[in-house]
């Protein structure tokens, strides 16, 4: 199945592993932090945080494209939405 064909969205499906070079002080920061333990899961969070942002911010750059300029209000006004809509639904949909 190629990668765009895959039917888990973000946050699901079995866990696979990957290769993640980090520079040695990021790694080290991170260790600190959280614990060895616990290194993949906040690499999973943070991963996951930064690819919802995007699919908002490519949602945002598509209405604009459609429907013309977004204040700063209401662009927080619909992250604010979309993290309410996807938090009570306890999932996000699949990267685009």
């Amino acid at each position: 199945m190629a990668e765009s064909e895959t039917p888990y969205s973000i946050g699901e499906g079995p866990a696979t592993r990957v290769s993640l070079s980090l520079p040695e002080g990021t790694a080290e920061a991170i260790r600190q932090r959280v614990g060895k333990r616990e290194f993949s899961a906040f690499i999973t969070e943070a991963v996951e945080r930064e690819l919802r942002g995007r699919i908002l911010d490519e949602y945002l750059a598509d209405y604009e494209h459609r429907q013309g300029p977004i204040s700063e209000q209401e662009q927080e006004r619909a992250r604010r939405v979309f993290d309410e809509v996807f938090a009570e639904e306890g999932q996000w949909p699949a990267a685009s």
